[in-house]
């Protein structure tokens, strides 16, 4: 019997999560203080720019946002200048650690999936969120996906955001 759309994303979401929290474990961080730490390596921002753009990751769980952000505060990953956030040398260099895992990562999670099929994956599914969200009368948050990634070598696995 063919499942539904909505058991295979909460199934993947699921197993996602528990595969890089363990991934990321080897190097004492979790997928939420990893997708933190990614966006700082882009950018200086603000406490409010980044609960927006992470807030899809957080679910409303103000509690354990705070938990996760207090925990790379303390470890002197994330610094706090002119009232915005930013990696401190720490922070980048342990960002840098964890992106090479996450690339391994992503490479094992998408082994015998296309670009092309990876591709109509995500833009099928930023749709459909785009519409429950639209007919759940709920604001609509800034796509999850820019784009398809860019085009690849024959026989290199795809990347991912």
């Amino acid at each position: 019997m063919n499942k539904p759309i909505g058991y295979w994303t909460k199934r993947l979401d699921a197993a996602l999560e528990a595969h890089l929290d363990s991934t990321l474990a080897r190097l004492k961080l979790s997928r939420r203080q990893w997708q933190t730490l990614n966006v700082l390596a882009e950018t200086t921002i603000s406490p409010d720019d980044l609960d927006g753009i992470l807030n899809p990751f957080w679910g409303g769980d103000t509690r354990r946002r705070e938990n996760e952000l207090a925990a790379l505060v303390g470890r002197g990953m994330i610094i706090m200048v002119d009232d915005r956030l930013s990696l401190s040398e720490l922070g980048h260099a342990k960002h840098t650690e964890a992106q090479k895992l996450v690339e391994e990562s992503r490479r094992d999670l998408s082994m015998g999936i296309g670009i092309d099929e990876y591709a109509m994956a995500v833009s099928v599914l930023e749709r459909m969120t785009l519409n429950a969200e639209r007919l759940a009368g709920s604001a609509a948050a800034p796509p999850l996906s820019a784009a398809p990634p860019p085009p690849r070598r024959r026989g290199t696995p795809p990347q991912r955001p």
